[in-house]
């Protein structure tokens, strides 16, 4: 595997992606932060070498290399998921390539269902901690350790130093940001009455398909990072309602604007080599 990640580094770097500083990984229906970009360069997902290609129609499939808010990003526009028949390592393999790239920092975004009445639709949560229910991880087999160890420690899966600066620009905002527990489940089906009731029970305050790989695969590696879930639908035991996945859309859009402002502030207070580490 290590050769085809070197592979891919080697193409995007031919394609004039040098230095990046921080990457951005945006999830369902929230394409809208790569319009503030100054877009330097733009390579379909198809194009690079063992790159997983989106296959879910709203998740674009472009790898994004440009300034925002004065820093160098890479940003994926769309992702992969376990239900769309990927593996894991699969699922995880353009944030290693990220990484190789010279990324000091890795921002994630998701749409997910809420199962705490503080988090109605359209609000936004802070990932503080995951509870992961994936039926594979991106670690199992050989372990490559130019990446990392065998057993990576998961004490601290989501930076301190990053949460704390994105609490800081949302309270600066006037934007409420919840901090709360994500968990992960295969997909794509959503769940049952009965599913949510036991979710809420372990911990979890919002549901989601993704974004965990990624946290597992940065942890790994020593990159710090951070993620936000877009609340996109309430999944109420007592009242579910049947899902409507152009409501989903159109939440995540609208409620798009408040992120962009989050990324944004976020990127301009970071500073790379001290409070990133």
């Amino acid at each position: 595997m290590l050769n085809e990640l070197n592979e891919a580094r080697a193409f995007l770097r031919q394609k004039g992606i040098e230095a990046p500083e921080v990457g951005i990984v945006l999830g369902t229906g929230l394409g809208a932060l790569t319009e503030k970009i100054k877009v330097l360069v733009s390579v379909p997902y198809s194009e690079i070498p063992h790159f997983p290609a989106a296959t879910v129609e709203f998740h674009q499939g472009l790898l994004i290399y440009g300034e925002l808010a004065g820093k160098r990003v890479l940003c994926m526009q769309g992702r992969t998921h376990y239900y769309e028949g990927f593996d894991m390592r699969h699922i995880t393999f353009p944030i290693r390539v990220m990484e190789l790239l010279g990324i000091k920092a890795l921002l994630l975004s998701n749409a997910a269902g809420s199962m705490d009445p503080a988090l109605p639709k359209g609000s936004l949560m802070l990932i503080e901690d995951h509870i992961n229910l994936l039926p594979d991880s991106p670690l199992r087999g050989p372990n490559i350790k130019e990446f990392g160890p065998r057993f990576p420690d998961m004490s601290e899966a989501y930076s301190k130093e990053l949460n704390g600066l994105m609490k800081e620009v949302a309270d600066n905002n006037g934007i409420v940001l919840k901090a709360g527990v994500y968990v992960a489940v295969k997909g794509p089906n959503l769940e049952t009455a009965a599913e949510y009731r036991f979710l809420r029970k372990i911990g979890a305050d919002a549901v989601g398909m993704s974004t965990v790989p990624e946290v597992l695969v940065a942890n790994h590696m020593g990159l710090p990072c951070a993620a936000i879930s877009v609340i996109t639908d309430e999944c109420d035991p007592d009242d579910l309602q049947p899902i409507n996945i152009d409501d989903i859309i159109a939440t995540a859009m609208k409620s798009e604007k408040k992120l962009i402002i989050l990324m944004e502030a976020l990127l301009s207070g970071m500073t790379i080599a001290e409070e990133v580490n």
